[in-house]
């Protein structure tokens, strides 16, 4: 009687338990590659270009500065033994001087291209940012994860979808 009684209780509940499973939203969720996206657009090659052609000017000048020390320096050695003592002592300052110098040029150039680097890789970046966004809204994604640098250890790629292919296709 127990057991009838249970039966048909689990009867009744059962169309009501597919039901609640059926009312449960099921998030959908995609995953890409950032950098691999992003070395794949245009603009980024034309960004990259921008600012290797600054840092060849910043590696040029940086050349010269280093080459005029180094033409300055033989010169003293070449001279060392014949200068009076407060004119070497003048000599070895001023190459100290220009050695500081140049250090510190080396350091702000570094500051600047690294500033530089960030500039001219923003609107690139946050065009890809807003893509990523408008396709997520778009495909009903509940969010959108960047697979890069080993952050993603697992997807079950039957819930999750893997759209690097279809931005870069977008972004080209």
């Amino acid at each position: 009687m127990m057991k009838k009684l249970f039966l048909s209780f689990a009867m009744v509940l059962l169309p009501l338990m597919a039901s609640a499973q059926q009312t449960v939203p099921v998030l959908k969720f995609a995953y890409f590659s950032y950098d691999k996206v992003l070395h794949a657009m245009a603009d980024y090659a034309v960004a990259t270009r921008s600012y290797n052609d600054l840092k060849a000017k910043y590696d040029a000048e940086a050349k010269r500065s280093a080459d005029d020390f180094n033409s300055r320096y033989e010169e003293f050695l070449d001279v060392q033994r014949k200068l009076e003592p407060s004119i070497l002592r003048k000599r070895q300052a001023e190459l100290e001087e220009l050695m500081d110098r140049n250090v510190a040029f080396r350091k702000e150039t570094e500051r600047l291209l690294k500033k530089a680097e960030d500039d001219i890789y923003a609107p690139v970046r946050r065009k890809l940012d807003a893509t990523v966004r408008g396709m997520g809204k778009e495909s009903g994604y509940a969010f959108i994860l960047n697979s890069d640098n080993n952050t993603l250890l697992y997807v079950d790629t039957a819930k999750g979808e893997d759209i690097t292919d279809a931005l870069i296709a977008v972004l080209k």
